[in-house]
Formats: C-alpha cells, structure tokens, sequence
C-alpha cells in the first residue's frame, strides 16, 4: 500500500501526545479514555509521548489515572527516556552533569550514566520547577571546558497556576549565549524522539500514526519521520492556524472523539 493511501484503519501502531490530546488541564479529553481502551482491547502497540521531562513514567500514569486515564509505565515515553537513550548510544557508561528532576536522573541512572559535575561529557538540561542560577553557572563553565550540551526539549515556557514560567528551551538561550554553544535538542519536534519510539514498541513508520495538536511539533515531527499524522483542534493548533504552515497532516479532526469511529 502506498503511504499516501493510509487511512486511519490502516494503522497498526499509534503514537499520541499526551497534553492538548489525551488531557487538558488535569482533565481527559472526552473520547481519549474510549481511544485508550480501544488500543488495549486490541491489542494495539501504541505509546503516549511528551516533551515533559519533569516526571518518571510512574509518576505520569499516577496523574493520568486521576484524570481518568489509565495507561500503563511501559505505554509512556518521554524526552527524558528518549535523551537518555540517545546518550546511551552515544557515550555507553558516560558521566553527566544534569539539570533537571527525577525523570531525566532516573532514565539517566537507567541507562547506566553517571551523574557528577566532575568532568563529565556532557551537560544535560531538562525542565525543573526551580532552575538554580548556581547549577546554569556550573553548566556554562563545563560547556566551556568541553562538555557537549545536550537538551530534552525546545520549549521556551511552560505552564503555571500563576502563568506561563520559563522552560528548557529559555534556559537553553541563556547557556548558548555564555558560551556560544548551541545546544542538540532531542525532544519533539527532533524526529529523533519518534524514532526512539518506533523501536521502543517495534514499529513501522510506515504502519504508524502520530495524534497530535501542535503543527510545529507533533505534526512536523511525525512527517519528517514518515508516519500517518493526524491533528486534533483539543489543544494548540486550530482550523485558522493550519494555513500559516507550509505542510498539512494528513488528517485532521475536532478531536480524538471523532477519530474513534475511523478505526
């Protein structure tokens, strides 16, 4: 079958973003609990991405079941997960130092790294509610010294209760702008982060899908790495939005709800 033929029938394996798809603001989408135990009951390989790097994959299933949602740890995949294993193939039982939280320590600590600020190689810059101007410092000084810099995601601001905060990608900035060095980035829309994803679940591009709601992200991404794209409006991108793009998905519904009688 050629690609340009797929419809969402054709799918043998489904990657989905987690925010703007699956939930909104703590709370499931409607339809997503309905996809999600769809994909069980049939037994479809699929995995809920994210470019949050703050949590373990225990911690997200943790705030998705209070959402509604229950999704097993080996169904989540992370820019944490996908940064460490990126590292692990590229430096095996290589030393880090790491700004961030329990989920990029933890895949780090998993893929065998050492996490030290004594000449390590490489400087890796996750998010984190509270960045430590006395961490950046240490960061910049190393990069300078030789450190590679690597980040999970590009995203300049995240959310808060109180508004938006600055995230990764905003950190990044000011680190390359110390020390003229710019960063790999391997979170979404890297297709880097898809591929890992593939091979976490043993997929095909070509018999996988990617749902997402950002056209700058989730849709880019999953077309650069040859996969079915689907946009939904429940989060990001809405139906005036799609014209600023020079790409389209190649198919696009209100939300997840729609798409579960296409299945």
């Amino acid at each position: 079958m050629s690609t340009d033929d797929r419809t969402p029938a054709d799918i043998e394996c489904w990657l989905t973003d987690m925010d703007g798809v699956l939930v909104h603001e703590n709370k499931a989408i409607p339809g997503a609990a309905e996809l999600i135990e769809r994909w069980v009951s049939t037994s479809k390989r699929f995995l809920v991405l994210t470019n949050n790097s703050i949590y373990t994959p225990r911690d997200l299933c943790a705030r998705l079941e209070a959402a509604g949602l229950v999704i097993p740890e080996e169904n989540i995949w992370t820019s944490a997960m996908a940064t460490a294993e990126f590292l692990r193939r590229q430096s095996p039982g290589g030393k880090a130092f790491v700004i961030g939280e329990a989920g990029l320590t933890t895949a780090l600590h998993d893929a065998g790294f050492i996490l030290t600020d004594r000449n390590p190689d490489f400087v890796v810059l996750g998010e984190t509610r509270t960045y430590s101007f006395e961490a950046i410092t240490r960061a910049i000084r190393l990069i300078s010294q030789g450190a590679r810099f690597i980040t999970t995601n590009p995203d300049a601001t995240g959310p808060s209760p109180e508004g938006v905060m600055p995230a990764t990608g905003a950190v990044a900035a000011l680190i390359s702008q110390a020390t003229e060095r710019q960063p790999y980035v391997v979170g979404k829309p890297n297709p880097m982060m898809f591929r890992s994803a593939l091979n976490r679940i043993q997929a095909h591009s070509e018999t996988t899908a990617m749902i997402g709601d950002r056209m700058d992200t989730d849709i880019v991404a999953g077309m650069e790495a040859g996969l079915y794209t689907v946009l939904v409006h429940s989060g990001i991108t809405q139906p005036e939005d799609i014209e600023r793009f020079p790409f389209r998905p190649d198919t696009v519904f209100p939300s997840v709800a729609e798409l579960l009688p296409r299945l």
